[in-house]
This record gives structure tokens, sequence and C-alpha cells, in this order.
């Protein structure tokens, strides 16, 4: 097909216009990790979204969002997009959030037309809140980033074992997902309680027990420099208008590696690698539904937090 043609896509009771699918998004090359570096276009980026919705919109409803655009490709110039522009249709929700001196009108994506528009906007990435839209000061998600010194995933498997060790003993069910670039997210349902500095404090406090146990292997400590070789328990987050990168969303690197949700009993594979999903064969885990039951199940962080004092006490 040509670059320049108008392809029409079908998503509900909705057309989306893709326009230039043949326009080559990810070039081919030397991708990493066995995801071969294959040439991916716009049209398979609209495909693998069309394909991946019913597995992906639900950790987007609701949430406002922070667009990644790449308009010339991955090897192109990227921009951060938080306000909606004029020209996206009506039909595409928004949401307005308090900033400091203003608000901004975030774009919401809750169907599959507006998951379809934005790759035609050649927006890769979707970072997500962890709020929703009308309770946007109340986190209903809690995030740790592990983050490795290098390109270290054996470390980062057993730093995630670890973790999720500890939030099991508090009693905090908990999910594994690759980020598509080097480390894991374990994320955390929760009530929609307390406000964000209560919840970033919390994860403070786990990453802080978890560190001090394995000194050697683990810090929380936030300049580079201080870290040295340990993996650093990222937390930050947790904080009202701070983002995270969606389930199954692209990344945008070689091979198009897709941040991807797996089960606890996955982390146990030695040649599991953080780029180990790609839009070429995401969907497939998608359909094993590895979260089936975690997000549903949100807790209040009252008892973990008492929980987490008789740990440390």
């Amino acid at each position: 097909m040509s670059q320049d043609a108008v392809r029409t896509v079908r998503a509900g009771r909705r057309t989306v216009e893709v326009h230039r699918p043949g326009k080559v998004l990810f070039p081919a090359g030397n991708g990493r990790d066995g995801n071969g570096g294959e040439e991916y276009t716009k049209g398979d980026l609209v495909d693998y979204h069309r394909a991946v919705a019913p597995f992906m919109l639900p950790h987007l409803r609701g949430r406002p969002l922070m667009l990644e655009r790449h308009p010339d490709g991955v090897d192109g110039p990227r921009f951060m997009q938080k306000n909606t522009p004029e020209h996206y249709p009506d039909w595409i929700s928004r949401t307005e959030v308090v900033k400091e001196g203003g608000t901004v009108r975030h774009t919401v994506c809750d169907d599959t037309a507006t998951l379809l528009y934005l790759a035609d906007q050649a927006a890769l990435t979707l970072h997500r809140w962890l709020s929703r839209s009308g309770r946007a000061d109340r986190p209903d998600l809690m995030v740790f980033d592990l983050d490795p010194a290098g390109d270290d995933f054996p470390r980062v498997r057993e730093a995630a074992g670890l973790l999720g060790e500890l939030l099991d003993e508090l009693k905090l069910p908990s999910a594994p997902m690759t980020t598509g670039s080097r480390g894991l997210h374990v994320v955390v349902p929760l009530e929609p309680r307390q406000d964000f500095d209560e919840v970033r404090e919390f994860a403070r406090d786990v990453a802080d027990v978890l560190a001090a146990a394995h000194p050697d292997r683990l810090t929380t400590a936030a300049r580079k420099k201080d870290r040295g070789d340990r993996l650093y328990l990222d937390i930050q987050r947790n904080a009202y208008a701070q983002t995270a990168v969606a389930p199954f969303t692209v990344r945008a690197l070689p091979g198009a590696p897709v941040a991807t949700p797996l089960s606890w009993d996955q982390l146990d594979d030695p040649g599991l690698h953080a780029r180990r999903w790609t839009v070429a064969n995401a969907v497939e885990q998608a359909r094993a539904r590895p979260w089936d039951g975690i997000m549903s199940r949100p807790r209040a962080l009252g008892p973990a937090r008492r929980r987490l004092e008789a740990l440390r006490g």
C-alpha cells in the first residue's frame, strides 16, 4: 500500500481514517534480545491496537493520558503531548485536571476508535495516570519501577520476586509487567481512599524495608552516582500528575517492544527479558489474561500499613 494512501478501519460504531498506513515507524535493524528489529509501519501499529484493544482498554478507561508521539518514527524527533489538540474529534473523551497555575485537558482513551485514532497520530507510547477522571487526586494504583543499573534482567527478576514476597506478607495483591525497555513494573490495585502523598510515602517505606534487607543488591538512592551497580527501587511515579507506561503499550525502541503484563510464574523463566513481547506476539500473551482477578481486588492501605510497621518494628 502506498505511503500516501488513506485506509479506513471500522471500530464499533465509528470509522477511523489511517493516513499513510505504509509509513515506516520502526525501521528494520539490529534489534536486541531476539526481537529481530523487524520493520513495522503505521498500518501494523493500527492492526496491533485493534487486536489488543479488548485487553488494553480496561487499563486505560477513565484515566488521563500523556501521549508520546513520534510523527517521523522512532528515528525522528519525539514530543510529549498532555493537552488534547483542538482538532481531535469531538467523540474522543477529555478530562480537565488541575495543575499549578491552571489546568490541563488530557485525552482519555475509552474505546477502540480512540485507540486507533491515537495510533494514526503516531502516539506510539501511552503513559497513564494512576488515578481516574473525577478523582484525579486519589490513586487507585501503586507502581514500583524496578530499574537496573545496566541491561541486567536476571537482577530485575530477582528483585521482583523479593518485592512480590513482601507485598504478599502485607496482603496486597500485585502484578508484574515488563516495561518493554530494561525493567519491570510491579502494580498494586488500591481503593482510592488515600491521596498521592500518602501512597508515595507508603511505597517509599516498602522500598526502604526491602533495600535494608538486601543492601548489596537494592537501593532507593535517587541519584545515580549513589547507586553503584545496585537495582533502583523507584517509587516516584506515585505522585500527582506523574504517569507510568500503560499495559500493552508499544515502546519507541527497535523491534517495537511492548510493555506486557505477565504472571508471577512467568518470572521463573530464565529466558525472560524486558523486551520479550513485541507488536508481533503481545496479543498472544494478552489472551492468556495473566492479570485475571488481580486488578479487581483493590485494597485499602491502612491494614497493610499496620503490617508493615509490625515488620519494621
